[in-house]
């Protein structure tokens, strides 16, 4: 459930983009933000898995009212980010496979939360099963292009070797943001909670070897497929000089580039798949997120309609305004809103981690500690780095208001930094 978060047409833009324009420089970016992800990520587990609480649950106790509020309103956007980019994704895919206009395909894939309904009142095993076999055809879509596309190997490994610049920044940035993604945390924990109901140290050692396993399995596998679309973008799109704008453009460009009638339509299915299988993770993400953080308790059909009525105004507007080509670059622009959103989800997570009060005896400590610190301050720094390329090159007015929402930021970052938590009602 959680891994599909890590393949959804947000990552397929920054894969495309980032191969088409810089080659296989970037593949480096998406081993390290995998090994980001399966830390946090076993970090999520944890903290669901020793302490009855998701990540959600735990902030509105650790924070308080106000702490709470302000970290629900960073994930929410997240939320309605990654909701964005997922419309987009699955509008594009039907454009694809059946000249559906994108303003229209968008508004169709507000029907899709009806599926999840009726697939989440079968059992959340259903749910598992329906979203594996959507991977599991994106994967062998998505591999089948790379085999299509031939890339010469010795290329690919060099691409291991790190490079990071100015120039390539933002759309590593929007890798990491389109790999790490915030809400996921909070999945992950909402899914794991009371997982390990006999509550003795034994029997919560033994979940947590399991999940660090099922998560080590499910995430490496999100990591082939996006090396995947990035090498197959980079061997045909980049090795050729071609930064593909558009989705669309990608796929009329690669029958001829490869010569296969049969690459485009695979390239289709498989961004249709990943579509659809993100937003059933993002709807439940977005319950977890409510029920956590303000106790409301709501539907999955409740809760996906209200994001995707959201998330549908943004998505159709700027589509609308900027025209169909500029769907690529709305979605890059959605996993940068998740980057910059990270380090509001993995502070909270890796102080928690860190808390005898919350944790017991399972409080990371050690190697496991230092290395999240070592990832928010990383992530914080590039964030920086950043904003402040755009306040460089910003009008009067926008480096005011980024001025002003950069100071309020760093505000509330301070503040969960390094207020007191909150004693916990249930931990171990």
């Amino acid at each position: 459930m959680v891994s599909v978060g890590y393949v959804d047409p947000g990552n397929w833009a920054t894969d495309l983009e980032g191969g088409a324009r810089f080659g296989y420089s970037l593949l480096w970016v998406l081993v390290v933000s995998n090994a980001m992800a399966l830390l946090l990520q076993s970090m999520a587990a944890r903290l669901g898995l020793v302490t009855a609480h998701d990540l959600a649950q735990a902030c509105r106790v650790a924070y308080g009212r106000a702490g709470a509020a302000a970290l629900w309103l960073l994930c929410e956007a997240a939320i309605i980010a990654c909701d964005i980019a997922e419309i987009v994704g699955s509008a594009v895919a039907l454009n694809l496979l059946f000249g559906v206009p994108l303003t229209w395909g968008a508004a169709l894939t507000g029907l899709n939360v009806f599926v999840i309904l009726a697939l989440h009142r079968r059992g959340l095993r259903k749910l598992e099963a329906f979203i594996a076999a959507l991977v599991l055809t994106t994967a062998l879509c998505v591999f089948l292009e790379v085999y299509l596309t031939g890339p010469k190997w010795s290329n690919v490994a060099a691409g291991l070797i790190p490079r990071l610049n100015s120039a390539n920044l933002l759309v590593a940035l929007a890798i990491i943001g389109a790999t790490v993604m915030p809400h996921n945390l909070y999945l992950h924990s909402y899914l794991v909670r009371g997982r390990s109901p006999l509550r003795n140290n034994a029997a919560l050692a033994q979940s947590l070897r399991s999940s660090r396993l099922g998560t080590a399995l499910t995430l490496n596998v999100a990591l082939l497929i996006n090396a995947a679309l990035l090498i197959m973008s980079a061997g045909t799109f980049g090795a050729r000089g071609l930064e593909a704008v558009d989705l669309r453009e990608a796929y009329a460009l690669l029958e001829p580039l490869l010569h296969s009638n049969v690459a485009p339509i695979a390239f289709a299915i498989a961004l249709l798949c990943a579509g659809q299988s993100a937003t059933i993770t993002t709807t439940l993400a977005g319950q977890a997120v409510m029920e956590g953080f303000l106790r409301w308790r709501v539907s999955p059909l409740a809760r996906g309609l209200l994001t995707r009525a959201i998330a549908l105004g943004p998505a159709v507007g700027c589509l609308l305004a900027l025209g169909e080509k500029s769907s690529l670059d709305l979605l890059v622009a959605t996993q940068l809103v998740l980057s910059l959103q990270l380090p509001f989800a993995i502070v909270p997570l890796l102080r928690l981690n860190a808390s005898r009060a919350w944790m017991g005896r399972f409080a990371i400590r050690g190697a496991m500690k230092q290395s999240g610190w070592a990832i928010a301050i990383c992530l914080v720094g590039a964030n920086a780095w950043l904003v402040a390329g755009s306040l460089a090159g910003a009008g009067p007015l926008l480096s005011a208001a980024l001025g002003l929402s950069s100071a309020a930021v760093i505000a509330v970052l301070l503040y969960i930094s390094f207020v007191p938590l909150r004693t916990p009602t249930l931990s171990r």
